[in-house]
């Protein structure tokens, strides 16, 4: 059992917010918003980025997904300082997801990331498919994949969706095209 070891806190503004809090652990996290406390595990939740309206105006927000399945939305002006937990949510997601989605792709599987796809030899969405030595870079913007391939960017999947992980999505895309470009 993980020891209960908080590495950071959060706490919730004066005001509605009063009792919003997240606190930070190895393996997950914490989010008390509404009243209601809610677990998160860095290796199986789905992260989402987006632009919400707030009291304060248009903010950053992370929409997670907790252990029982329920979407949580953490405002940036809910909490003090989202320039510290926000960027913690992302590493620590990263580090628990990605070494068994590389492990899955050097197994043959196919991961998806909303509409676009990866497996350790292609990049694609729909009738799109890009092998990783084609792949010159790769961002992410506005919720979809450009990929950047003979001096022209192509862009993957629909804006709407969004990509859920991106961080993940793109750590892994960067490690392929990368060990594309190693082997030549």
């Amino acid at each position: 059992m993980e020891a209960a070891r908080r590495l950071w806190r959060a706490g919730g503004r004066t005001g509605a917010n009063a009792g919003a809090r997240l606190d930070f652990y190895e393996h997950g996290m914490t989010a008390a918003v509404d009243g209601r406390i809610h677990v998160i595990r860095y290796d199986t939740t789905v992260v989402r980025r987006r632009r919400v309206l707030s009291p304060q105006g248009i903010t950053h927000a992370h929409v997670l997904i907790d252990v029982n399945g329920e979407r949580i939305v953490l405002r940036g002006g809910d909490f003090g300082h989202p320039e510290v937990w926000g960027p913690e949510i992302r590493r620590a997601v990263t580090e628990a997801q990605v070494p068994r989605a590389l492990a899955a792709l050097a197994e043959g599987a196919r991961l998806t990331f909303g509409s676009v796809w990866i497996t350790s030899d292609e990049i694609g969405s729909r009738g799109t498919s890009l092998r990783w030595p084609q792949v010159q870079r790769i961002e992410i913007s506005n919720g979809s994949v450009a990929i950047r391939v003979a001096g022209r960017w192509q862009v993957l999947g629909p804006v709407a969706s969004g990509i859920p992980n991106p961080f993940v999505f793109h750590a892994l895309a960067e490690h392929l095209a990368g060990a594309e470009r190693d082997d030549d």
